[in-house]
Parts: C-alpha cells; sequence; structure tokens
C-alpha cells in the first residue's frame, strides 16, 4: 500500500506592523531630497518669469506725447502714484539697470558683492545642518558662522566702495522713476481692480523666492 506524499514543511510568516512599511532592495525607502541650491534657483527663476509677465509696453512707458508738467507738488504726486500702480514692474526693472549699471562700472567692488554672497549661500543658507564649518582645523557652530558673515558683511560693505555704490545706484534708479512718475500724464492708464490685486499678489511672487526651500509656500 502506497503511502500518502509528505506535505513540505510550512515556513513562519511574520506579520508587518502597522505603519511600517517592506523593505526595498534599496535599504531605504525615503525619498531623496531636492539640493537646495537649486529649489533656490527655481524659485527665483519662477518668481522673475511671473513679475516680468505683468510689466507694460515699453514703448507705453516712453509716449514722448504724454508727457507735460504737473501744475503743482500735489498733481506731481498724484501722477506718481498712479504711475507706480500701472508701471510698477517696468519701474523695478530701472531701478535694477541702475543698480547693475553701478556695479558693472567698478568690477572689483562687484567681485566683492559677489564673493560676500557666494559666502552667505554655501557656508550658511545652503548648508547642510550636519556638516560644520572647519577652517583651520578648528570647528566653527552656526552661531559662530553667522556672526563671522555678519561682521564680514559690516567691513566689506561699509568700509570699501560696494555700500555706496549700491546707495548710488538705487538712488538714481529712484530719481529716474520719481521724474518719469511726475511728468508722464496717467489719463490714459486704467488700472481695474483686478489687475490691482494681480499686481500686489507679483509684488509678493517676486520675494517668495526668500522662502524657505522646504516650507512648501
Amino acid at each position: 500500500m502506497a503511502s500518502a506524499p509528505t506535505q513540505p514543511p510550512l515556513l513562519p510568516v511574520t506579520n508587518p506592523a502597522p505603519g511600517s512599511s517592506p523593505a526595498t532592495g534599496g535599504g531605504s525607502d525615503a525619498p531623496i531630497a531636492q539640493p537646495a541650491f537649486r529649489l533656490f534657483l527655481s524659485r527665483v527663476s519662477d518668481s522673475a518669469r511671473r513679475s516680468l509677465s505683468d510689466r507694460r509696453p515699453w514703448g507705453e512707458l516712453l509716449d514722448r506725447s504724454a508727457f507735460s508738467k504737473p501744475d503743482s507738488v500735489s498733481d506731481a504726486t498724484s501722477r506718481l502714484r498712479r504711475n507706480l500702480a500701472y508701471f510698477r514692474v517696468n519701474y523695478a526693472a530701472v531701478v535694477a539697470f541702475a543698480l547693475g549699471a553701478s556695479l558693472l562700472a567698478h568690477p572689483f567692488s562687484l567681485l566683492i558683492l559677489l564673493g560676500l554672497l557666494a559666502a552667505w549661500c554655501f557656508l550658511y543658507l545652503f548648508r547642510a545642518s550636519d556638516q560644520p564649518v572647519v577652517l583651520f582645523g578648528r570647528t566653527f557652530s552656526d552661531r559662530e558662522t553667522l556672526m563671522g558673515l555678519v561682521g564680514a558683511s559690516f567691513v566689506l560693505l561699509f568700509f570699501t566702495s560696494v555700500a555706496s555704490l549700491i546707495i548710488s545706484g538705487l538712488l538714481v534708479g529712484g530719481a529716474l522713476v520719481a521724474a518719469h512718475g511726475a511728468f508722464r500724464v496717467p489719463e490714459d492708464l486704467f488700472l481695474d481692480e483686478p489687475n490691482a490685486a494681480a499686481g500686489n499678489s507679483a509684488a509678493q511672487g517676486l520675494l517668495s523666492f526668500l522662502a524657505a526651500p522646504g516650507s512648501g509656500v
């Protein structure tokens, strides 16, 4: 009489604990974080693109037939206020151009400013928290690094020509904007409420890249 076939032994099965995920071949299922500096550049690019989409035509800005002398200081102030609301992106470009021209005229000061910005980016803003700054065999804490960068910024900005160039560029750009806004007649400009709200959101979006990279803002 033939004997019944032998059943293979059963292997023990372990049920995973609730909330746990099965192991993968890579050893870790944590997503790889996008580098902070790349995310920062992406934020800057998106903010600039959204802001430039709201600029007015330059031909409308430079229409010579729309210029006249204001009757009084209050008239000039009223014109400037309306023109600022309408040409805000164009005016920001004019100020940025004046600032850039002021720095490009002095390459040494521009190099100092770029080096200072690079030090802030790579030593503090985008440095990983688990990678301390080590100089000359000494490890510096985050607070010491911050104080050192603040001190270096103060020395380089106020004991060189960098600060004076930045201030002069901003003053020249502001003077151009003020003169144009005071002499440009805004009667042909129509800024309705939806456009004003969009302009406010664009102004906020221009600075949105200053938010923390991981904040999701």
